[in-house]
């Protein structure tokens, strides 16, 4: 399974690129900070040392070699050696506390090197001070110095001052080459430093501007998406679909919410057509209940005139046998007739008698009813008919189902509908009877392939005296007593046809349990 990136992965990954950004510019920062502080604490620290530098400069310029090697003169000489000297050593101090503190490159190497030998110039100039054995013997007079005996000592002590300044010179330089140097390595720390910094920046915007794209694509656009998805739904558009491809918590919200709509949508279609069925169902009932009040004032009315009629013929025709034994000619015409009244008087009998019937309704008692078994048995009656042959009936059931029926209330409407489906195809039909359940309700399912129904015809199948027999013998009663037998029974009945020579489909729905029943039947004889 490839891996989705879930609103929490995306998350951590802007986290992450936020937090990696602080993280490089932290570090341009103390590349170039650290660096900086370092040349700014060496700097200090030589500028200490430069200060040092400049007192011992300043001491040693004030160095003069002596008029006259005279011990006065020579002790005067010695102290401001001694001065020069102090300074030195307090330059040293300033030198050795910069290498403590790690503030110089080469560890004041150079320096040293200097500090020594201005140590051994001073030594030296110490020992040119004090005047030779023969100079110490020499009584100076006030004009040593011109007439030349004193210029050996002078020269003598005028260079050892010399190699102290030019080595003092040399300390300052150096210092001077450290601050500079010092100084050239935190201006590069510093350009690095602004380099990462700015790359960072530039880098960091144009990710922030990413993530911020990214963060729509994620975020804002799906919740927009299923806003407006939501409130679509709302006003109704139930085919509204939200197309969302974030990979995401947010993809498979829209998932859930289209299935949502489909089936709110598929529901929704079911739920209008129960609307149409039941408003069709109830305007049926209406006309049932009127026909049924009709059905029982007629029946009463011309029942007992049909009664009389049968009966007449029937004496008449036992009457008239002797006279029609001497008039062969006219025996068999008026056979015939009375035959014929007392034919169409039963059957107008048993027309009112099944008005009767459809106006009472039914109070039988119901039970627990073998299905299979019911419409085999209506089966085995069926095969005697005139109507079964050249025709064929299939039914195999692979299963025991047992529903809350009466069961001769059930027979007649199998059987009902077995007859309609063999008087509508020719020979070679075929009529398949199938059994089943589907949400707690027993399914028989009779398909012919008969002569087919129109929409006009189908939406007007269970009305009463309404007729599409081939033969026109129908009463068009049948199916609308089949369909108030359903209703009562709690259950449905329902015609398909996919049109006309194409054959059609009568399904049955029967509640298994009694509960259902009962409610239904209620329900049913409200409404009738």
């Amino acid at each position: 399974m490839a891996f989705r990136w879930r609103i929490r992965h995306k998350l951590m990954l802007g986290f992450g690129l936020v937090l990696g950004l602080m993280g490089l510019m932290l570090f341009g920062t103390l590349v170039g900070l650290l660096p900086c502080m370092d040349a700014m604490k060496s700097i200090r620290s030589k500028l200490d040392e430069a200060d040092a530098a400049n007192e011992l400069v300043r001491e040693l310029s004030q160095l003069r070699p002596p008029g006259v090697p005279d011990g006065r003169n020579i002790e005067a000489a010695n102290k401001q050696v001694q001065s020069a000297k102090e300074k030195l050593a307090l330059y040293e101090n300033a030198l050795r506390d910069t290498v403590s503190r790690r503030r110089d490159p080469d560890k004041g190497r150079l320096e040293w090197d200097l500090v020594e030998a201005l140590k051994q110039r001073f030594a030296t100039l110490e020992d040119n001070l004090k005047p030779t054995d023969i100079e110490a013997r020499v009584e100076w007079g006030p004009n040593a110095t011109t007439n030349g005996l004193f210029r050996p000592y002078q020269e003598r002590v005028h260079a050892g001052i010399q190699d102290l300044s030019q080595t003092d010179r040399d300390l300052r330089e150096q210092i001077n080459k450290d601050i500079k140097s010092r100084f050239d390595d935190g201006k590069q720390a510093y350009l690095l430093s602004m380099w990462i910094v700015i790359s960072t920046c530039v880098v960091g915007g144009i990710m922030t501007l990413g993530l911020v794209r990214f963060v729509y694509g994620w975020i804002f656009y799906p919740i927009r998406d299923l806003e407006q998805g939501a409130c679509r739904v709302a006003q109704g558009d139930f085919e509204h679909r939200i197309d969302l491809h974030s990979g995401d918590e947010m993809e498979e919200l829209a998932t859930a919410f289209n299935e949502m709509t489909s089936r709110l949508d598929e529901m929704y279609g079911d739920l209008a057509h129960q609307v149409n069925e039941r408003s069709r169902q109830l305007v049926r009932s209406e006309r049932l209940a009127s026909v049924g009040f009709l059905a029982a004032g007629v029946a009463h009315e011309i029942n007992n005139p049909l009664a009389s009629i049968a009966f007449c013929s029937e004496a008449l025709e036992s009457r008239v046998k002797d006279i029609l034994a001497k008039s062969p000619a006219n025996a068999e015409v008026i056979t015939k007739y009375l035959r014929m009244i007392q034919e169409e008087a039963f059957r107008c009998k048993a027309i009112t008698q099944r008005l009767l019937e459809f106006s009472r309704g039914s109070d039988r008692k119901r039970g627990a009813t073998d299905l299979a078994e019911l419409v085999q048995s209506v089966l085995d009656m069926v095969q005697h008919l005139q109507n079964y042959k050249g025709r064929r009936i299939v039914f195999e059931p692979t299963s025991t189902v047992e529903a809350w029926v009466n069961a001769q209330e059930i027979k007649s409407v199998v059987l009902n509908l077995i007859v309609n489906a063999l008087e509508s195809m020719d020979e070679g039909g075929v009529l398949t009877i199938t059994l089943g359940q589907r949400d707690r309700m027993a399914e028989l399912v009779f398909a012919d392939t008969g002569c087919g129904m129109t929409p006009e015809i189908l939406e007007n199948i269970f009305e009463p005296f309404f007729t599409r027999s081939r033969t026109g013998k129908g009463t068009g009663l049948g199916l609308s007593i089949s369909h108030r037998v359903i209703t009562q029974h709690g259950g449905e009945i329902e015609a398909t046809s996919p049109g006309s020579n194409q054959g059609s489909t009568f399904t049955v729905r029967l509640p298994l349990n009694p509960a259902d029943t009962v409610k239904e039947d209620v329900l049913g004889r409200a409404a009738a």
